[in-house]
C-alpha cells in the first residue's frame, strides 16, 4: 500500500519538475517547450536539468533552431536588398548559402563553445564535468538562436546565451557560488566573443 502511494504521488511530482528536453518523436512541440522554458524560466530549467542525458537530441535541437535562424536571417537579408533595389540572383544564392552554412555549422559552433566552457569550468569549479554535459548545457542555451536573425537583437542574444544562460547553468547544475559561476562564464565568454567579433568583421570585409 505504501509503495503504491509513493508511485502515484511522488513519482509524478518528480517527473513534473524535470526540465523539458528536445524529443525526436515530437520535434516541434518539444522544441517550443524547451525554448519557452529556457528563455522565460532559465533558472528553473537548469535547476531541474538532467545533465547526464544523451547527446543526439541536443545536437538535433541546435540544428533545428540554427535552420530556423538561418532561414529567417536569409529572408531579412533578401528583404533589405530588395528594399534598397539591389536584389539579384547572386544575392539570392549568397543568402541561401549563408542560411545552409549557418544551420549546418551551428552544432559545430556549440561544440567549440562547449569545449571552451569545459576548460573554464574545470579551472574554476573543478573536475566535475565532461564534454557531453557542457555540450548539453550550451545546446539548450542556444535556444536564443530563434532571435539571432533579428538585426541588433541578435548580438545581444548571443551575449545573453554565453553570459547569462551559461552562468545560470553553471551555478545551478554544479551548485557553485554565484561569484564562481560568474567568473567561469566570463572566462568562457571572452574567447568565444572575440572569435565571433573577428568572424563578423571578416565577413563584412568580404
Amino acid at each position: 500500500m505504501a509503495s503504491t502511494i509513493l508511485t502515484v504521488c511522488i513519482i509524478p511530482l518528480m517527473q513534473k519538475d524535470q526540465s523539458p528536453e528536445f524529443d525526436l518523436r515530437r520535434p516541434f512541440a518539444s522544441a517550443v517547450a524547451v525554448i519557452r522554458t529556457v528563455l522565460f524560466s532559465p533558472r528553473r530549467f537548469y535547476l531541474n536539468f538532467e545533465v547526464d542525458g544523451p547527446l543526439k537530441e541536443p545536437v538535433v535541437f541546435v540544428l533545428l533552431v540554427g535552420t530556423f535562424a538561418g532561414i529567417l536571417g536569409a529572408a531579412v537579408a533578401l528583404s533589405s536588398n530588395l528594399l534598397f533595389g539591389s536584389l539579384d540572383a547572386g544575392d539570392l544564392w549568397a543568402a541561401v548559402a549563408d542560411a545552409v552554412l549557418f544551420a549546418l555549422l551551428s552544432p559545430v559552433g556549440v561544440g567549440l563553445v562547449a569545449g571552451v566552457y569545459l576548460l573554464s569550468i574545470r579551472t574554476f569549479v573543478g573536475k566535475v564535468s565532461g564534454f557531453t554535459e557542457v555540450y548539453r548545457m550550451a545546446a539548450y542555451a542556444a535556444s536564443v538562436l530563434v532571435l539571432a536573425w533579428i538585426p541588433i537583437l541578435g548580438a545581444f542574444a548571443f551575449t545573453y546565451a554565453l553570459m547569462v544562460l551559461m552562468g545560470i547553468g553553471i551555478h545551478s547544475v554544479y551548485r557553485t557560488s554565484f561569484l564562481t559561476a560568474v567568473v567561469a562564464a566570463v572566462v568562457g565568454f571572452v574567447p568565444v566573443a572575440s572569435v565571433l567579433v573577428w568572424l563578423t568583421i571578416a565577413g563584412m570585409a568580404l
